[in-house]
């Protein structure tokens, strides 16, 4: 590939009448309609095929402690090339990164080669690049295609993502991708249908990436009134537990940010929640405190 320009969307197909594409990225299984985008604004159906024009290209590139991301029990005390894009497919109204991830007018991306991304990070020293900030996995074939080069170099793939990839792309991220944090929103079907989520998709990608060996950490943002719940909470870290106790969990303080301006969570909620989760779970940190 000589330039990300290059790249087209897979895991897509033609509706039966002809008249839009299915989009097979996300669990959301978008019928998009010529000229018209899907639900994640990142993937369009244009005459004959679907098209994302953002693709390889990014609006933030910075280098992260990797305690940020947060990874804390994959290369403690590390650096790593950061990288993030725009759109994401839920609509949670906390957002942390809501101006890329729900952008407002138009934003200038940098578009990045393979080749450039391997030169970046080992020009920088660094042994490995996060797509983070919105969701990383509408880039889902530039890291399948950069990866390979990455790892030539020495360089590893890190994904920090909401999860809900379809189960075709996650088994190409088991062979790709050496690491993730997924964010688990809510340990209730319901609440992630408010979001525009689907838990089952997320715990059913968790597992995978587990069982296929890649080294997954999760987090839960605690939002009053949306994931405060401590019988949810409770339930999220036994089936954490029975997926392995030695996932690491970051619970994580909410601050106001986008569409919610409820207070801050309560860091006394944040430790009494820790607290929980060491009980079935080897790795469990405070974050935001």
């Amino acid at each position: 590939m000589s330039g990300p320009e290059r790249l087209e969307p897979r895991w897509w197909r033609a509706a039966s009448d002809g008249a839009a594409a299915v989009c097979g990225l996300c669990f959301h299984k978008c019928r998009i309609r010529n000229g018209a985008f899907g639900i994640c604004r990142a993937r369009g159906y244009f005459d004959d095929g679907l098209e994302s024009p953002h693709l390889g290209k990014f609006v933030s590139v910075a280098a992260d402690p990797i305690e940020k991301k947060p990874l804390r029990r994959w290369r403690p005390g590390t650096y790593i090339l950061s990288l993030g894009s725009l759109h994401c497919n839920m609509n949670c109204p906390f957002c942390q990164n809501h101006s890329i991830a729900h952008p407002m007018g138009n934003i200038r991306e940098r578009g990045i080669t393979p080749e450039q991304m391997a030169e970046l990070a080992a020009g920088s020293s660094l042994e490995a690049v996060a797509y983070t900030y919105n969701e990383p996995s509408l880039q889902a074939e530039y890291i399948f295609e950069a990866s390979p080069i990455l790892r030539e170099r020495g360089i590893a793939t890190v994904m920090v993502t909401n999860g809900m990839f379809s189960e075709a792309v996650c088994e190409e991220a088991v062979r790709h991708v050496d690491a993730m944090n997924i964010d688990i929103k809510a340990f209730d079907k319901g609440t992630y249908k408010k979001l525009g989520g689907s838990l089952d998709a997320v715990t059913r990608n968790v597992r995978r990436l587990v069982d296929g060996g890649v080294h997954v950490e999760l987090t839960s943002l605690i939002v009053p009134g949306v994931s405060d719940s401590e019988e949810h909470f409770e339930g999220m870290a036994s089936w954490i537990a029975e997926v392995s106790s030695e996932i690491p969990l970051h619970v994580s303080r909410y601050h106001p940010a986008y569409q919610y301006r409820a207070a801050p969570t309560d860091a006394d909620l944040i430790k009494r929640f820790q607290g929980i989760a060491l009980s079935s779970l080897k790795y469990v940190y405070a974050g935001n405190i």
